[in-house]
């Protein structure tokens, strides 16, 4: 039986055979733990009938942990010189297609229709690249895709606010956002060393489930998400001075003052106090006000 990709002693020598180094501006780090692996795709909860998207595959690790798991899988890669690699490694999973392509860029939604069955149960799995992640995860989500959900490993700081409830030190925007689209929970927290090259941080696997409805109601959805990134401003600040201060005119703060009493949201609380469902409420009465 053929090793894994993932096994340490695999990874070096198909580093070696390829003369691959590590370019440190894509935030190349591969995985070479196989329990951490298999847990990640457990995360996802697939079966034979499931299609996956992934995200900077490497020399296909995780690629292949994914591959033995679904009945298909699409992984994109920006680094043309892990394709004749991937080519390679992957060979044995014919079902696996790799797209040269920076996902920030694609067409998923194409991607999806051309490579994935109609109706088919689709999961992200990725070990995404650290200075990437949000931008990456916030268009997974914007771009309303056929997904079931993702599960990802990103560093641990981040994944804490992507999880995070409210009154918690790492409740921010970003946890707002992120939980106006998907339940976010924390499955593993993953340290360095299974890593090669190590990173500077320790990471977490999230996983984010869909919502079917986002999780409040709003009139304007881009103006909801004004409302909160204003909120969170200076985050000593209370919500009356981040919204006086980046929203709201001077000309328009008596008409603030009643707005925040009629819908009983107290002006000296802070925007990491609010849940989403306020910030739903304080938006839509905002609205007339601003637009």
């Amino acid at each position: 039986m053929r090793k894994d990709i993932s096994t340490p002693q695999s990874t070096k020598a198909i580093l070696e055979k390829h003369g691959f180094t590590f370019k440190k501006s894509l935030g190349q780090n591969f995985l070479i733990d196989r329990n951490i692996l298999n847990n990640i795709v457990n995360a996802a909860d697939l079966t034979e009938d499931s299609g996956v998207i992934e995200i900077g595959p490497g020399i296909g690790a995780l690629t292949e942990f994914i591959a033995r798991a679904s009945k298909k899988a699409v992984a994109f890669e920006i680094d043309q010189r892990l394709l004749p690699i991937l080519e390679e490694t992957l060979a044995p999973y014919p079902h696996v297609e790799i797209i040269h392509s920076d996902v920030l860029k694609a067409n998923i939604h194409a991607v999806i229709k051309e490579h994935f069955e109609e109706g088919q149960d689709l999961m992200v799995v990725a070990n995404l690249p650290y200075y990437v992640t949000t931008p990456i995860i916030m268009k997974l989500l914007q771009d309303k895709l056929p997904i079931r959900g993702i599960v990802c490993m990103i560093q641990k700081e981040v994944a804490d606010r992507l999880a995070a409830s409210p009154g918690t030190k790492d409740y921010n925007s970003l946890s707002i956002a992120i939980q106006y689209y998907a339940t976010a929970e924390t499955m593993i927290k993953v340290p360095k060393t299974v890593f090669v090259p190590a990173p500077n941080v320790d990471s977490s696997v999230i996983k984010l489930t869909l919502r079917k409805e986002p999780a409040v109601e709003v009139k304007d959805e881009e103006f909801f998400f004004e409302v909160v990134r204003a909120s969170f401003a200076q985050r000593r600040k209370t919500l009356w001075n981040n919204l006086t201060s980046k929203l709201v005119t001077k000309d328009k703060k008596e008409e603030l003052q009643a707005i925040l009493e009629e819908i009983e949201i107290d002006p000296k609380r802070r925007g990491e106090t609010l849940t989403i469902q306020e910030f739903g409420k304080l938006a839509d009465a905002l609205l007339p006000l601003i637009k």
